[in-house]
């Protein structure tokens, strides 16, 4: 059988920031431009204040990286495109961090190590996590000026004792989970690495659960180590830290470090996964999640329904009409609630296939707007060989026989003049029921990779509907089956 094939190179999406213009380097786009949201004039933050939550060494260590962020930190790479010197967070963000000592709030390190000496790791976990979401807690009481973020403070003994402990799962439970791991060994399986894995359904995580139960204080939080705060040879050097943590930090605080370049009507990106919910049955209950973003920016996430996991289903969780009509219409008002009206355009991503009642009900919660695509974006096998040392460019779309359409997310980047990875890209497949533009599809998420504001790096390959749901569905299944999660995606990054 002939194949035919069509390789297209899509362009590296442009980027947006304060001033007039478009960037390809967001490092490049802050210090020339500053960050987008300078456009909304008096909304632009003129500080960013900095509280900081632990015990009195990570304190030190913590507020002293901080003050380090204010001023300039030079780059151990020199002659490199990738990495930059920091100029200093005033001069990327055009406003100051923010410290003081009336946003420190100190962990008595006597209460600390009593609870890290407790031998029941679940104990331990909770109590060492009390220590923490107490202290937040303070911060957030603070009767004259709340700081914009906080940063929790680890120490070393913390990481290495309460990071991650098993869960408390039934017989039954845990043979459900080792099945599917041994479904996923056997290839039968396969997933991305963005997905939620059996190491999470066996494992609670401390950051997601200390981000979990500090949400409704309605204080971003950000977690500081010793492996950001300090130089050592195991972490990156001290100019990629600062800037990938400036960058987190200022998204968190409530500001917009920049945005993709769009065109054509108002459109709502919207992510749909599925996660285990910690609930106090006996049961594995998955929860429907939808991450979502509007062409400006604003960024949000909700839990949908809950839906029962049983062995025939294994992976293959799907809504039923009536819950994604339901979740279709959850989206709208939260989109109108951030943003004051509806999208002329809602797109749909997903990781596996639409069923026949989720398309039908999507379509009915989201019938009054004008312009509706479901999209699957699936991982594949499918390898392009090129002549020469580097792989194919990132962008590179490639259909085979007029059916099957490939993403490059990854692959040699021009701009740095060579590949940033250790392994043969592997390009994603795109699909749909729909009569669409798969240009436009590929190069929206093209565009949407570039919306991964945990990083000032321009390397980021998956669309950020997808690239954070493992992430967003471990926060939620700590927030519990009876709590509203917070919708702002600050909450979560």
């Amino acid at each position: 059988m002939l194949i035919q094939m069509e390789i297209n190179q899509l362009p590296t999406p442009e980027i947006e920031f304060g001033a007039p213009g478009t960037f390809i380097d967001p490092k490049v786009g802050l210090i020339e431009a500053g960050p987008f949201d300078l456009r909304f004039g008096a909304a632009h933050k003129k500080e960013i204040n900095v509280g900081f939550v632990g015990n009195a060494e990570l304190l030190k260590n913590g507020t002293r990286w901080f003050q380090r962020c204010n001023t300039r930190i030079s780059s151990d790479i020199t002659d490199s495109t990738q990495y930059l010197d920091f100029p200093g967070f005033k001069s990327i963000f055009r406003t100051p961090l923010a410290l003081s000592e009336q946003w420190i709030i100190e962990i008595n390190n006597n209460k600390l190590e009593t609870a890290l000496a407790i031998k029941n790791s679940k104990s331990r976990f909770e109590e060492v996590l009390d220590l923490y979401v107490d202290s937040v807690e303070k911060l957030a009481d603070n009767t004259n000026i709340r700081p914009d973020i906080v940063i929790c403070c680890l120490p070393d003994s913390v990481v290495q004792t309460c990071w991650s402990i098993s869960k408390s799962l039934t017989s039954k439970q845990r043979h459900l989970i080792k099945k599917r791991q041994a479904e996923r060994e056997q290839g039968q399986l396969f997933l991305f690495d963005i997905e939620e894995t059996e190491t999470d359904l066996l494992n609670r995580n401390f950051r997601r659960a200390l981000k979990a139960r500090t949400m409704k204080f309605r204080m971003p939080i950000q977690i500081g180590t010793n492996s950001l705060f300090e130089d050592l040879n195991t972490n990156q050097d001290a100019a990629t830290r600062a800037w990938n943590m400036s960058v987190a930090l200022y998204y968190k605080a409530g500001g917009i470090p920049w945005r993709f370049k769009t065109e054509g009507p108002e459109t709502c990106f919207v992510g749909i996964s599925f996660h285990h919910l910690r609930t106090p049955s006996q049961h594995l209950v998955y929860s429907s999640l939808a991450q979502a973003f509007s062409s400006r920016g604003e960024g949000f996430a909700l839990r949908g329904e809950a839906i029962p996991w049983n062995e025939k289903q294994g992976r293959n969780v799907h809504l039923t009409n009536e819950q994604a009509a339901e979740l279709a219409s959850q989206i709208l008002r939260e989109y109108s609630e951030q943003t004051g009206g509806n999208p002329q355009r809602v797109v749909l991503h997903k990781t596996s296939r639409f069923d026949d009642s989720e398309q039908e009900g999507f379509r009915h919660g989201f019938r009054d707007i004008p312009i509706v695509e479901l999209i699957n974006i699936m991982p594949t096998q499918f390898r392009l060989l090129t002549y020469g040392a580097y792989p194919p460019r990132k962008g590179t779309l490639c259909t085979v026989n007029k059916e099957a359409t490939y993403l490059f997310t990854t692959g040699y980047m021009p701009e740095w003049r060579t590949y940033p990875g250790p392994h043969i890209p592997a390009p994603v497949r795109l699909m749909s029921n729909d009569d669409v533009d798969m240009h436009q599809v590929a190069s929206d998420i093209l565009g949407l990779a570039r919306m991964n504001w945990n990083t000032a790096s321009m390397s980021s390959s998956h669309p950020v509907t997808i690239f954070f749901s493992r992430r967003v569905g471990g926060i939620m299944a700590e927030v519990g089956e009876n709590e509203k999660p917070h919708p702002s995606f600050r909450y979560y990054m």
